[in-house]
């Protein structure tokens, strides 16, 4: 399990009580970024494709709570409505389909992480960054004969620069989307894709072939 923190001990707390034995090795971490919220008069609503940018936003996203949210999926639009956000989309789990989506809202105003892909026609403005964490010699080992859960197109290519010396036909991975499991490369024993980008849905694909 390489997803960042605190969604990495969901999903482990999930996939033990799916009956599996997750190890966690998270390998960003995330932490807020200083930024000025701009004049809310010049967006229509704010466009979130990350739970992490509601955490992390911090006292800034008060002066664009009222706008409506745009949210790329379920989770994201839940950690929205959580911190007190009213919810208008929600997408399917893809930034550039939640956009087209959003006719109605011409001017998105993205709260985004630093690293990211360009979204045509929107402004983004970056609240949190996912940096990279260490990883101990031979952790990486632990992918062996296992299944490694890879929630972002970052932590796709970054497992499989750090699994560069383990023999792909004894790993299996498990992708939240085509463009994650596209990232990680081919090779492996086995490439899992959800069949929506929903971690439920993963595990769902994970235990299904395991069986």
């Amino acid at each position: 399990m390489l997803r960042p923190e605190p969604g990495n001990a969901r999903t482990c707390a999930a996939l033990t009580a799916a009956g599996f034995e997750p190890v966690a090795l998270p390998l960003f971490a995330v932490a807020p970024c200083a930024w000025s919220p701009p004049d809310p008069a010049d967006h229509d609503a704010l466009l979130l494709t990350s739970a992490q940018a509601v955490r992390h936003a911090g006292a800034g996203l008060a002066r664009l709570a009222h706008l409506p949210v745009v949210a790329v999926g379920a989770a994201t639009a839940a950690a929205a409505g959580a911190a007190g956000l009213t919810v208008a989309i929600v997408g399917r789990g893809d930034a550039a389909s939640a956009v087209a989506q959003a006719t109605g809202y011409p001017r998105l105003l993205h709260l985004a992480g630093r690293d990211r892909v360009a979204l045509p026609g929107v402004t983004a403005v970056t609240v949190y960054a996912a940096d990279p964490l260490p990883v101990a010699p031979g952790a990486i080992d632990a992918a062996l004969d296992a299944v490694v859960l890879l929630h972002s197109v970052r932590a796709a290519a970054r497992f499989a620069g750090l699994a560069a010396t383990l023999p792909r036909d004894r790993v299996r991975i498990a992708a939240l989307s085509a463009s994650v499991a596209r990232a990680a490369g081919p090779g492996w024993a086995q490439a899992i894709v959800a069949t929506e980008p929903r971690d439920a849905a993963l595990i769902q694909a994970v235990r299904a072939a395991c069986d």
